[in-house]
């Protein structure tokens, strides 16, 4: 009996989902930082304009201060908008006293993409070498929002837009309301 196998052209599962996603994306962007405003915030005007350069929205932005209970507050009220399908924090990361981000967010997440963290700080070696280990960069989902927590270096927030984030986002969404009565339309 010979068996049969799909064509070389027959498109993978993960092309078909992407050509199913959505074209925009609803984004909140949230910068934590005790030291930066609006007018030198690179690292969030960097993600707002990679996220309107690939055709999302921005429907929400905040700075706000290195606290973990405000900063949750925030993401819970955003979490539970219908209207914001995925959340983008850079700052608090690392490993200092103050940076409080990972563990808010992974206190927050139902499921964990442990692969975003583990990709980011692979690349962020080819780069920077061993100062990568020193990141907590984490994302994954609560209900159908995807959430992700980038460090507030401009450098690494490029490298997750250009190779992570960017590529991804819309199947990201996708994948998290396919199965949801609930779906965004522009």
């Amino acid at each position: 009996m010979t068996q049969h196998f799909p064509s070389s052209t027959t498109e993978s599962p993960s092309e078909q989902h992407r050509e199913e996603s959505p074209d925009s994306v609803p984004v909140a962007v949230l910068t934590l930082s005790d030291t930066r405003g609006p007018d030198d915030d690179r690292s969030g005007a960097m993600i707002r304009e990679f996220l309107t350069w690939r055709g999302h929205s921005v429907v929400a932005y905040e700075i706000l201060p290195d606290d973990p209970d405000t900063m949750r507050d925030l993401l819970t009220r955003w979490i539970a908008n219908p209207a914001i399908s995925a959340i983008i924090t850079n700052g608090g990361t690392g490993i200092s006293s103050r940076d409080s981000t990972h563990d808010v967010v992974a206190g927050l997440l139902d499921k964990t993409l442990d692969g975003f963290g583990e990709l980011f700080r692979m690349i962020s070696w080819q780069e920077i070498g061993a100062a990568a280990m020193l990141s907590r960069a984490i994302a994954g989902s609560v209900g159908a929002t995807a959430i992700f927590a980038l460090p507030g270096s401009s450098n690494a927030v490029r490298l997750a837009m250009e190779k992570l984030i960017g590529p991804e986002l819309s199947h990201v969404v996708y994948e998290l309301k396919k199965h949801r009565s609930y779906t965004h339309t522009d």
